[in-house]
């Protein structure tokens, strides 16, 4: 008999809320920031975008905003949640334009390496 998983545990403590299913988001495409072995790039922060992250993205090599519907991509605007890579967004930070971040969403390996305090410096409230 299969043993059931265990709930996906958020930077806060709680259950892993979801980050977004419109557009959907997520390593597994489930709308949360869930990982894995897998997920070789941590794709654990919930992340609100805006348009200074959204050119940042694109200028180092990942553009997220334009629409790959080849893949079923349809590109994000300010105002979209995403699953992030976590050191997608460390960077970010070190370079001063990170995004806001939605704590209960982002899921505990985020911390494995983005500080919690750092990710709390961007927290929604």
């Amino acid at each position: 008999m299969p043993i059931p998983k265990a709930p996906s545990v958020n930077v806060l403590g709680g259950k892993l809320t979801p980050c977004s299913s419109a557009p959907l988001t997520g390593f597994y495409r489930n709308g949360c920031c869930d990982t894995g072995p897998d997920d070789a790039g941590s794709h654990t922060v919930c992340a609100v975008m805006t348009a200074e992250f959204l050119a940042y993205s694109k200028y180092v090599g990942n553009d997220l905003s334009t629409p790959r519907p080849e893949f079923g991509f349809p590109g994000l605007q300010p105002g979209d949640r995403w699953c992030l890579c976590a050191s997608r967004f460390l960077q970010a930070h070190d370079e001063g334009c990170a995004p806001r971040v939605d704590m209960s969403a982002t899921h505990k390996a985020a911390t494995d390496i983005v500080p919690l305090e750092v990710l709390r410096q961007y927290a929604m409230t």
